[in-house]
């Protein structure tokens, strides 16, 4: 089966992220008015599907729908408008809200906050289906499309809202177009994603900070109470901190719900070519660490991690801060249950006993498991197949996204439908950091695949697509 859709051209579609680009849907610091001119503008584009914006408790998300294929699978398309701050302006190139073309708009890239992460892939989707429709007259199956703005926030609403619409949204498969590619070098599709959990562990000792010649000596500071539970300088007082020194997590329970992996596993991705010489130098690190037993990949795609984000504490000025705070987050895998894992960390923390401070474990709201799809769902195997003819030749990766979506679960639990990924980021193209870019050709090619997996899915029974 070969899919046929005239594409619009990139110069068109480049034209139409530019507008979107341009607009900063920053959604920790934009303010309501921008996010709903974001929201607003993408509903313009989904006009071909009744394309609207409707409230939730925080920033609106974008419905549509085209129902016109009775009998079909429907599938539901989710992705977010909603983007990442920018950060430290100075190690932009180029101003973060403005489409920049870096090199032909064959061969080239194009700089800006949100191209990859989520607008341009979300964009492309819309931009198919507009395609589709205007040369065909009809899709080949019935399409929701869901579009959030707090994504990048931990989607702190987005539960309520799909619960209250669920009859509404309903549909026999999720395909996000959020996620990535894990490398350029081959078509890939992710078959899970991690869990997350995040906390701050705040140690206070007196009620202000000190002076540390007058007081030095006489109460405990609490960033060194800090530095030993978290065990990120040094072990005080024979105390074991959060890490073996093998890499693995000491915390008693953390790995309950984790499953040894199977020889077979370890032989799927010990196939993987990767280089972990070249991982270490593109990273920039002296030498590569981590759990004992395993290999780079293997912890990226399969184990679980705890990890310290940060430290608030103090400065470059002579007192003993009366407050140090670490930030936690645990990305988690198989089995592992959110709330066990946060009583596990709590418990393990009260049991150190630091002297001389109190120390306090605040769990952050959003917690989500991890999740999987299976390899041989029609969803997985239509994708590969669509990949393979937008890609000849090249062997399709089934691949891990290290990172969380927390919409995955919510579907399964609110929808009973399952995600498939099928975004056309690339995993380097420096999501969340500044000078994020796409690769212009992911447009064109992320099209073609888009039309072709939908023609593979409709040949499906609803059941089928559902199972």
């Amino acid at each position: 089966m070969t899919s046929t859709v005239p594409m619009r051209p990139e110069a068109e579609l480049l034209a139409g992220l530019a507008e979107y680009v341009a607009i900063p849907s920053d959604s920790r610091s934009a303010s309501a008015e921008t996010m709903r001119a974001a929201a607003g503008w993408l509903a313009g584009r989904l006009s071909f599907a009744a394309g609207r914006v409707e409230e939730t408790d925080g920033f609106p998300v974008v419905r549509g729908e085209w129902l016109g294929a009775p009998g079909a699978p429907t599938v539901l398309v989710y992705g977010h408008y909603d983007v990442q701050p920018t950060g430290d302006l100075a190690e932009w190139h180029t101003p973060p809200f403005e489409l920049v073309v870096d090199g032909s708009v064959h061969g080239g890239v194009v700089r800006g906050r949100g191209v990859t992460d989520d607008k341009g892939p979300v964009l492309l989707v819309v931009e198919m289906a507009r395609a589709m429709l205007a040369e065909r007259g009809a899709l080949p199956l019935n399409v929701q499309f869901l579009v959030e703005g707090e994504e990048e926030i931990g989607s702190p609403h987005l539960p309520a809202y799909v619960h209250a619409h669920a009859d509404e949204l309903a549909a026999d498969l999720v395909i996000s177009a959020d996620g990535a590619m894990w490398r350029p070098t081959e078509p890939s599709i992710s078959i899970a994603s991690k869990g997350l959990v995040s906390m701050d562990i705040v140690v206070t000792g007196a009620a202000e900070d000190l002076h540390s010649g007058r007081y030095g000596g006489t109460v405990a500071n609490p960033v060194h109470a800090l530095s030993t539970i978290l065990a990120g300088l040094h072990g005080l007082h024979g105390l074991h901190g959060l890490h073996g020194p093998d890499g693995s997590v000491a915390v008693p329970g953390f790995y309950d719900g984790v499953d040894d992996l199977s020889p077979g596993r370890r032989t799927e991705i010990d196939a993987v070519p990767f280089d972990e010489e070249e991982y270490r130098a593109t990273v920039g690190a002296p030498e590569l660490f981590g759990e004992a037993g395993y290999g780079t990949l293997h912890r990226l795609w399969e184990r679980p991690t705890l990890e310290v984000n940060g430290i608030t504490a103090g400065g470059k000025y002579t007192v003993i801060p009366h407050r140090a705070v670490g930030h936690v987050s645990c990305r988690l895998v198989g089995r592992q249950d959110p709330d066990r894992v946060v009583a596990a960390i709590g418990a393990h923390v009260a049991a150190l006993a630091v002297p001389g401070v109190r120390v306090e474990v605040r769990v952050d709201e959003g917690r989500v498991p991890a999740y999987r799809i299976d390899p041989d769902h029609p969803a997985v195997t239509a994708a590969r197949e669509a990949l393979a003819e937008v890609y000849p030749g090249q062997e399709v990766l089934l691949a891990v996204i290290a990172g969380t979506l927390p919409a995955t679960t919510l579907f399964e639990t609110a929808l009973g439908a399952k995600t498939l990924f099928f975004s056309f980021a690339t995993a380097d193209e420096k999501h969340h950091a500044p000078n994020e870019f796409l690769r212009i050709a992911r447009i064109a090619e992320g099209m073609r695949a888009w039309a072709a997996l939908w023609d593979r899915l409709a040949a499906w029974t609803p059941a089928e697509v559902g199972r």
